[in-house]
């Protein structure tokens, strides 16, 4: 090997390096960025003073009573989490279905129903909203928290479908088409063969939609009524009365997310089929 070509790969070498630094450079700038907002709420979340003050004059754990003791931020929170939960399953169960039919099924106009199961994302949210509103009028759900809740699953449904769509065509399906020549039935070879395979992409495709639900807030202005949503009441506390309770209301949703997160690590492990 000539000199040249040692040099040449050696120069090669420090350029890969060089980049390689620069890139985590750059994704630590973009991490702290992110989270450098957190380093303002929480102290201030834990402020003695009666406005947003940073940093703190004193340390109390006032807002967070403040937030426990009044029945419309407690009552927004547990029907955030109630219409969550109920999107996730919901969005789960069918995005799954949908998953299935457009990653194994072979049928007329299956381009045709991906794309108006993907219309939801591809549309903006308030775009989306006005309609759900002018349906939902006539079905007499709006201002209920099911209306939200069908809404809410309407729109995260493409995620379920994208993330556990995904996961189908990465197993192999000659497994499920055994199980069926052995003499299962198509719905037997799925829930036991098929599914197990894909349980971390069902955790988290139910965390993300979860999520989703949980955060959304136009929807919820425009199908929610008055503070149904716990968005939509802090979205009118920061119009009218800004106080820290919104910053103890923010960490306690990063602290739910937090846990959601820690139990998508325990549960959502792969495991193996049975046999």
């Amino acid at each position: 090997m000539s000199a040249a070509t040692i040099r040449r790969r050696g120069s090669m070498g420090r350029g890969r390096r060089a980049a390689r630094i620069a890139l985590h450079a750059w994704c630590g700038l973009v991490f702290f960025f992110l989270v450098l907002p957190l380093v303002v709420v929480f102290p201030i979340s834990f402020s003695s003073s009666a406005y947003l003050q940073f940093p703190p004059p004193g340390y109390s754990l006032r807002w967070y009573r403040e937030f426990l003791a009044d029945p419309n931020w407690v009552d927004a929170a547990w029907r955030s989490v109630l219409i969550g939960s109920v999107t996730a399953v919901a969005a789960t169960i069918l995005g799954t279905l949908l998953a299935i039919s457009l990653v194994r099924g072979t049928y007329p106009g299956k381009g045709a129903v991906e794309q108006l199961v993907m219309a939801p994302i591809a549309l903006p949210s308030i775009v989306y909203s006005v309609a759900a509103y002018q349906l939902f009028s006539t079905l007499h759900l709006v201002g209920s928290w099911q209306g939200v809740a069908v809404a809410h699953t309407v729109h995260a449904l493409p995620l379920v479908v994208v993330v556990v769509g995904a996961s189908l065509r990465t197993i192999d399906v000659s497994t499920e088409m055994a199980a069926q020549g052995l003499g299962a039935s198509w719905f037997t070879a799925v829930r036991r063969i098929t599914l197990p395979q894909i349980r971390p992409a069902l955790v988290s495709a139910a965390f993300i939609a979860f999520i989703s639900s949980f955060d959304e807030l136009v929807i919820a202005m425009f199908l929610g009524g008055i503070n149904l949503t716990l968005p939509k009441k802090m979205f009118d506390s920061i119009l009218y009365e800004i106080d820290p309770t919104i910053a103890a209301v923010s960490v306690l949703q990063i602290a739910l997310v937090v846990l959601v997160l820690v139990v998508i690590g325990r549960f959502g492990s792969g495991v193996r089929p049975t046999s």
